[in-house]
C-alpha cells in the first residue's frame, strides 16, 4: 500500500488513530501542498483503504486526506468525495466530516451539493448529509448563506415527497442559519404533519428557535426528543462550527443509530 503514494501524503498511512486526537491536525504542516491534492483524491476515495482492518493505522488515511483535502480548500474535491456519502453511507466519520470539508472548500461546491440533495435516488442519509454541506458552507461564509437558504429552502417546499426525517433536518439546517424568511414553508410541512419532531420539535418549538415566539405557549402533544448519543469523537470547534455543529451532528448520529437497530431488529424477525 506505501508503494502506491509517496511523501507527504504517504504519511498519512500512518499518521495515527483519528480517536485520539483532540481536534483535526495541521495537515500542512507535513508539507502537502496543492500539487499533492491529486494524490489526497485517490487516498481518501480508495476502497482498499476505506475497507482496511478496522484495528489498523492505515484505516484512517482517507479520513486524514479528505481533512487536507479541506484545509487546502481543493475544489477539485468537490465531485470525488460526493461519491463517498453514497459508497460509505454507514460510516459516521463520513456523514459527520465531510460537511466540514465542504464547509472549508466553500461556496464553489454549492452546484454539486445542491444537484446530490435535489436527486431523489440518492438515499436519505446521504441527502441529509448533503444539506448538512449546505448549512456549513453557509455558516462559514456570510456571502454564501443567501443562495443556501434558497436551495435548503427549494428542496423543503417539496415536503409531500421528501422522508419526514429529511424536512426535520433541512428545517434544523434552516434554523442553526436563522433563516426566518423560511418560516412560511416550515410551518406548511408541520401543517401537512411531513416532519419528523424528534430532530427539533414542533412548529412551535421552530417559532422559539427562530425567535418568532418567545416562549412556548401550548404543552406538547409528542413524546420526547430523540435522544443524544455522546459517544462521538472529540471536535475541533475552531475547525467545525462550534456547539451548532456538535449538536446537529449528535442528532443525526443518533437518528441513524435508531435506523441501523431498527434494521436489525427487523432482519431478526424474518
Amino acid at each position: 500500500m506505501s508503494a502506491k503514494y509517496s511523501p507527504p501524503v504517504s504519511e498519512l498511512l500512518t499518521f495515527g488513530d483519528c480517536r485520539e486526537f483532540r481536534g483535526w491536525p495541521n495537515y500542512l504542516d507535513l508539507g502537502l501542498r496543492p500539487e499533492h491534492v491529486p494524490d489526497l483524491i485517490e487516498m481518501a476515495t480508495d476502497e482498499e483503504l476505506n475497507w482496511a482492518d478496522s484495528e489498523s493505522l492505515e484505516v484512517w488515511a482517507p479520513v486524514h486526506a479528505w481533512r487536507a483535502l479541506g484545509q487546502l480548500r481543493a475544489v477539485s474535491a468537490i465531485e470525488p468525495l460526493l461519491h463517498l456519502f453514497h459508497e460509505l453511507e454507514d460510516s459516521d466519520w463520513v456523514m459527520e466530516e465531510l460537511p466540514q470539508v465542504y464547509g472549508m472548500i466553500g461556496r464553489e461546491a454549492i452546484p454539486a451539493l445542491a444537484q446530490y440533495l435535489d436527486d431523489a435516488s440518492h438515499g436519505l442519509w446521504p441527502r441529509v448529509t448533503a444539506a448538512f454541506s449546505l448549512e456549513r458552507i453557509a455558516a462559514g461564509d456570510p456571502s454564501a448563506r443567501g443562495e443556501c437558504v434558497t436551495l435548503l429552502s427549494r428542496q423543503l417546499e417539496r415536503f409531500t415527497q421528501n422522508d419526514p426525517t429529511l424536512n426535520g433536518f433541512l428545517i434544523s439546517y434552516l434554523v442553526n442559519l436563522r433563516a426566518v424568511e423560511a418560516a412560511p414553508v416550515m410551518q406548511r410541512a408541520f401543517a401537512a404533519d411531513r416532519v419528523d419532531l424528534s430532530i427539533l420539535g414542533d412548529w412551535e418549538d421552530v417559532q422559539v428557535e427562530l425567535g418568532l415566539k418567545a416562549t412556548r405557549e401550548t404543552p406538547r402533544t409528542y413524546g420526547p426528543l430523540f435522544p443524544i448519543f455522546d459517544d462521538a469523537p472529540e471536535r475541533d470547534e475552531s475547525h467545525q462550527g462550534g456547539n451548532t455543529e456538535k449538536a446537529a451532528a449528535k442528532k443525526k448520529k443518533a437518528k441513524r443509530k435508531q435506523a441501523r437497530a431498527s434494521r436489525k431488529k427487523n432482519r431478526k424477525r424474518k
